[in-house]
């Protein structure tokens, strides 16, 4: 009996790693400035954990079947070794603190770092169950909003009509377009419950809170359509809550604004 199920330990460890090996599927294929750091990031996390685990799991057989004989009855208490709890602990608290700082260096880049310079802006408000995107026209400024003027038919993110500066303001439903190569200063808000913006493609994903502007960058590489989710469940319909990235040409951008400025 110890010895099957030794055996099925040892099965049940290579077959977790043949799922955790990308044989079945992967991340879709990255876009963005920063999403191969994040990917290097997430393998070297990986590749630790998976040591850690299999390692475990493998000792944990070799005990199960190594203590399975009938011969060794007598039990025994120990304390351990301190020197070995010791340095087990130091190097698994040096691995996974660095691993931690290595990561933070990537969403630091992101979030910490100034916003580049000539970064095109948009603006993304969430609400159950849609993404309201909105650019602010050729004078590069958002006018002012007043949440009483909130209609989410005509007005969804209640742009003040008489700000000059809101003249110009473009608003789409679900669909966000951006140019290609261009950094993007994208300010994330919400208007009812928490929700989070995620872009699997471009490894980018950042909670949108009632009452926060937040603001972050990025940086499109690759012409396409790319799905934009919410990663957080956000009420009854959060599986409706679905918009599209369409990274486009510098030209096709500017044909698309000219297009949404007209209706």
């Amino acid at each position: 009996m110890a010895i099957s199920f030794a055996v099925t330990i040892w099965l049940i460890v290579l077959a977790t790693i043949y799922l955790f090996s990308g044989q079945m599927g992967w991340f879709p294929p990255q876009v963005s400035e920063h999403g191969g750091a994040i990917d290097d990031q997430f393998f070297y996390t990986l590749i630790v954990v998976g040591v850690a685990f299999t390692l475990a799991q493998v000792i944990l057989g070799y005990y199960v079947w190594r203590y399975r004989s009938s011969a060794h009855k007598e039990v025994t208490y120990t304390h351990g070794n301190t020197k070995v709890e010791i340095v087990a602990t130091v190097v698994t608290a040096v691995v996974f603190v660095t691993l931690a700082i290595m990561g933070q260096k990537v969403w630091a880049q992101l979030h910490l770092q100034g916003i580049p310079e000539g970064a095109i802006k948009v603006e993304v408000t969430a609400q159950q169950f849609a993404w309201n995107i909105r650019y602010p026209g050729a004078d590069g400024q958002f006018g002012r909003t007043i949440p009483q003027l909130i209609n989410d038919q005509l007005n969804p993110v209640g742009v003040d009509p008489k700000d000059p500066a809101s003249e110009d303001d473009i608003v789409t439903l679900n669909r966000m377009a951006i140019p290609v190569n261009r950094d993007i200063q994208i300010t994330l808000r919400s208007k009812d419950v928490t929700h989070s913006f995620f872009v699997p493609a471009l490894r980018f994903k950042q909670d949108t809170t009632p009452g926060m502007a937040i603001s972050s960058h990025f940086k499109a590489l690759k012409i396409g359509e790319y799905e934009i989710a919410c990663a957080e469940l956000c009420g009854i319909q959060h599986y409706k809550m679905r918009g599209f990235l369409m990274v486009m040409s510098g030209e096709d951008f500017a044909g698309w604004l000219k297009e949404q400025s007209e209706y």
